[in-house]
């Protein structure tokens, strides 16, 4: 079933505005107002202990009565990291590559949700992600569009676990909310993606030659 509110807990910003949006805007061009050093924390922890930084979103709430963060350093860090990896496989794929920079946007599981930490939790839930199927990625990718059944393998074994670790940290972040039933909801797409992977991998399908192949516009 879909998460739902709990009638007996209900968030106290249900039905009000959020003041701290337009200060948040104006935060992003403001760099000696952005805490870098937490920022980097929270990157290093996401992928290795997560628990830890939804631990501090708890500590955010009661000490600033706020899910979401008030510091947007962690997106435009983000998104610095997402261009710089841009030009680099265009730099080593293509010079007339299909450019198709995937932004971090907010998933809104529910109305009462803020819609800025629904926003942090895709961005913490996509780093992992990006360090994967970007990073770990463009290192092993002369291996991983190569033709064969190891290089399919390892292919999707890759994609399994960066789709797997995105939907798990989903959960986490929702999880923390006390106001949200049934957030294991969160994990069933990590059961569709483990079903359908053997099958993925028996028909030959290698999820890495088939997406730098629509990035690139070209056959590997």
């Amino acid at each position: 079933m879909l998460p739902t509110v709990s009638k007996t807990r209900s968030s106290p910003t249900a039905s009000r505005p959020n003041p701290m949006f337009p200060q948040y805007l104006r935060r992003i061009v403001k760099w000696q107002q952005m805490d870098i050093e937490y920022t980097f924390w929270q990157m290093l922890h996401l992928c290795t202990a997560p628990k830890v930084v939804y631990q501090h979103t708890k500590y955010h709430k009661q000490t600033k009565n706020q899910w979401a963060r008030d510091d947007p350093a962690f997106v435009v860090i983000c998104s610095l990291l997402l261009a710089v990896a841009t030009v680099a496989y265009c730099a080593a794929f293509s010079t007339n590559a299909y450019l198709r920079e995937e932004a971090p946007n907010s998933h809104v599981v529910e109305q009462r949700v803020e819609w800025l930490y629904a926003f942090d939790v895709h961005c913490n839930s996509f780093f992992p992600m990006f360090i994967m199927l970007y990073v770990i990625h463009y290192f092993l990718s002369p291996i991983l569009v190569a033709h064969g059944f190891i290089p399919e393998l390892l292919s999707n074994l890759l994609f399994v676990v960066a789709a797997s670790y995105y939907h798990y940290l989903n959960f986490l972040g929702y999880d923390v909310l006390p106001f949200l039933e049934r957030t294991t909801f969160f994990l069933y797409p990590i059961g569709v993606v483990i079903i359908l992977s053997p099958i993925l991998i028996l028909s030959g399908f290698n999820p890495s030659r088939y997406f730098m192949n629509i990035y690139f516009s070209q056959r590997l």
